[in-house]
């Protein structure tokens, strides 16, 4: 599953619109107000980090922001986490990972110390199934919180959470970018009739688009992993565009949800069989029990074991028969 995500979304976060649409959707207004987006750059995020052992291939734009009158650039670190639950060091790596890519800048001479190291963005991107519970500064982490004089000295860095999960359709309906449309369709999970509506809402999006032509390829090629993903049972070979083959999809995903519901009346099928056969089998132990309880001088220990009914139960019928 991460690597299906990682692998589409560094795609996807690979052209600028798409980065526009997260900062300018997703992240606070103040920050997206002093952008200048037509600047935006992309650089490699691909580096060996020493702590973790890992190769990074994460995103990063750097991007002109402009305060007090004066232009300066900085880093937007998008850091894709796709994964089932939080990553409590997640602060930890976040911190090792901006330390990493800073002493990348340093020996690809982005920068020299005597300019100083730019800032940095550190956005976290997150799609798993529970909600995300980490901490969002490593300051957070350091117990017990330190006195006064020694707060100076720990460590801050905080990084900006984008859990998709978190957003409501109703939320995502204000953002009337291809980017919310995306987080639609993942928070439909594996629900074919949500999806059907996720899907019409993004075609809707797209076709309003000035360059519905590019996004539409760029959207395709993402939503075809992600039906990949899901076993959707579709010729993905056929899908190239979502305009031109929004009839073709629309049909394939109505007989899949027309196959689910069918699943799910089945299910309910057997659960109301399975239920009656209990209701059944308990009302024949509750006519067993009543019959020895009325018959015979049993204690109640014997008739539980004879009927299969709890001896609190047969306690209880024994008083209701007294009455």
């Amino acid at each position: 599953m991460a690597k299906h995500y990682d692998t589409a979304y560094k795609e996807v976060f690979s052209y600028p619109e798409f980065v526009q649409q997260l900062i300018e959707g997703f992240i606070p207004v103040e920050i997206a107000e002093i952008m200048d987006f037509s600047t935006l750059s992309i650089h490699s995020g691909n580096y060996i980090t020493p702590m973790f052992e890992e190769k990074l291939e994460d995103v990063v734009w750097s991007v002109e922001v402009s305060w007090d009158g004066i232009t300066h650039p900085i880093f937007i670190y998008i850091l894709l986490e796709f994964q089932s639950q939080p990553d409590a060091k997640m602060p930890i790596r976040l911190l090792h990972y901006v330390a990493c890519f800073y002493d990348h800048l340093l020996k690809n001479k982005k920068t020299i110390l005597k300019k100083g190291l730019p800032p940095i963005l550190p956005i976290v991107l997150y799609n798993g199934s529970k909600r995300w519970t980490a901490k969002h500064d490593i300051f957070d982490m350091i117990t017990p919180e330190p006195p006064a004089f020694l707060k100076a000295y720990q460590p801050h860095l905080r990084y900006y959470l984008v859990d998709e999960g978190r957003y409501t359709n109703e939320d995502l309906g204000l953002k009337s970018t291809p980017l919310s449309g995306m987080f639609s369709i993942e928070n439909a999970g594996k629900s074919f009739e949500d999806l059907q509506r996720a899907v019409d809402r993004i075609v809707a999006i797209i076709k309003a688009d000035p360059n519905k032509e590019r996004i539409d390829k760029i959207v395709t090629r993402w939503i075809k992993r992600h039906l990949k993903y899901l076993g959707a049972e579709i010729n993905l070979d056929k899908l190239n565009s979502l305009i031109e083959d929004r009839d073709m999809l629309a049909e394939n995903l109505e007989n899949l949800v027309q196959k689910e519901r069918l699943q799910s009346e089945q299910r309910g099928e057997i659960r109301g069989i399975q239920k009656g056969r209990m209701e059944g089998e308990q009302a024949s132990q509750v006519k067993i029990a009543h019959n020895l309880i009325t018959r015979t001088d049993m204690d109640d220990a014997t008739i539980a074991d004879v009927s299969g009914l709890p001896i609190e139960e047969i306690t209880k019928l024994k008083s209701a028969s007294k009455l």
